[in-house]
């Protein structure tokens, strides 16, 4: 039997329906694709992790972690960021486990922002920013970086705030240019948030994802955003573990208590086992500290193998990405380039007009070199196959 609802639904989201990612894994799947598109390992994690995990579900650790996170767990949180960043978060309050860096951002988002407020968010950005915004009544503000360095334009930014300005968003690394925050960045940001109430919120889970022998300039290296900012971080990107879903956040304890009082109401508490493994796991900084240089060498290599293919590569300063300008061999859309790349190459990437609210297209496609060394070459290879048009 076939149910049917006669139920009238009034929708929070009207405008979200099939996304160009649904349709892009669907069409990859019909003509098993090279995957280049998503942002997630294909290789091992560490096995010193699973272990952790099996261990810790054998001990017993299969129940409720505390609310705010396994307290060894938070205390190397702190610690790695007091090492590495020189701010120092109190344990009890101001450090969060969350079940991933989105519920992270969810929390945030909810707890701190209210209806009529308006939020500053960059594009092209990570697609779940304005949605929760807009799901707490408030306005999502977009301001576009510009192409093809995808900077901030600090001028637009104070030309944009107003007293509704609750909270700007910012990414960095960023997804899915690649480009970074420069210390110049961080001081632009300290000056148009100075005297104000805005809130900061910064989604850093790339923060070990940075190349070339450059530094994270994050919230936390600058005392006076650190003060005023929720960051928020992953251990699926640093430890190859997407799918175990655990994030994190800091903040000052003013906002972090409210951001708590949203997470323990959404989820209460992150997966147990996997706190005790990550737990572990820290114990050893070269855990994080030798990411940048392990995903410099699959950018280099990615971008190495396309040095004959028609793109032209914007370069990649952090995160897991790289575009590609495709302007000078072909006119089609980047939805219609990233189609006719599966069907007649075989290979998926995502179209940067994706990432923006009104589809903004630069004729720029991303790729994930988050990729075993086969696949890069598999997919480069198929990269290669491309025909003008």
């Amino acid at each position: 039997m076939t149910l049917r609802t006669s139920v009238k639904t009034r929708s929070k989201l009207p405008d979200v329906g099939t996304t160009i990612f649904t349709v892009i894994g669907q069409l990859s799947a019909q003509h098993n694709a090279i995957n280049l598109s998503q942002g997630a390992p294909n290789f091992s994690c560490d096995a010193r992790l699973i272990d952790g995990v099996t261990r810790a579900m054998s001990e017993g650790h299969n129940q409720y972690a505390p609310m705010t996170g396994l307290r060894t767990l938070k205390e190397r949180i702190a610690g790695k960021i007091s090492d590495l960043y020189g701010t120092h978060y109190d344990v009890d309050s101001e450090v969060l486990i969350t079940a991933s860096a989105s519920e992270a951002l969810y929390s945030a988002i909810s707890g701190l922002v209210h209806p009529g407020d308006e939020v500053i968010y960059f594009e092209p950005s990570f697609d779940s920013y304005a949605p929760i915004v807009r799901l707490q009544g408030a306005t999502p503000v977009a301001i576009k970086l510009t192409v093809p360095d995808f900077s901030i334009n600090w001028d637009e930014v104070r030309a944009a705030i107003t007293s509704r300005t609750r909270m700007i968003i910012v990414n960095t690394p960023h997804n899915p240019s690649g480009q970074v925050f420069s210390k110049d960045d961080l001081e632009q940001l300290a000056s148009v948030t100075r005297n104000t109430d805005i809130v900061i919120l910064s989604d850093e889970v790339y923060e070990h994802v940075v190349f070339d022998g450059e530094a994270h300039h994050g919230m936390a290296t600058h005392p006076q955003l650190a003060e005023r900012s929720v960051i928020v971080s992953s251990f699926g990107k640093t430890y190859h573990v997407t799918g175990w879903r655990v994030g994190y956040c800091v903040a000052p304890a003013a906002l972090m208590d409210e951001v708590c009082k949203v997470h323990q109401f959404l989820m209460f508490s992150a997966d147990t086992p996997m706190q005790y493994a990550f737990a572990e796991q820290m114990t050893d900084p070269q855990s994080w500290l030798s990411l940048s240089a392990f995903y410099q060498r699959k950018r280099d290599l990615l971008q190495s193998l396309l040095a004959d293919a028609p793109f032209r590569l914007l370069p990649s300063a952090g995160s897991f990405f790289l575009l590609a300008d495709y302007s000078g061999f072909s006119a089609e859309s980047d939805s219609d380039m990233v189609k006719r790349l599966i069907v007649e190459c075989g290979v998926a990437t995502i179209p940067l007009s994706a990432f923006y609210a009104d589809g903004t297209d630069n004729k720029l496609i991303r790729l994930s070199f988050a990729k075993d060394e086969a696949t890069l070459r598999a997919g480069a290879q198929a990269l290669c196959r491309v025909t003008p048009r």
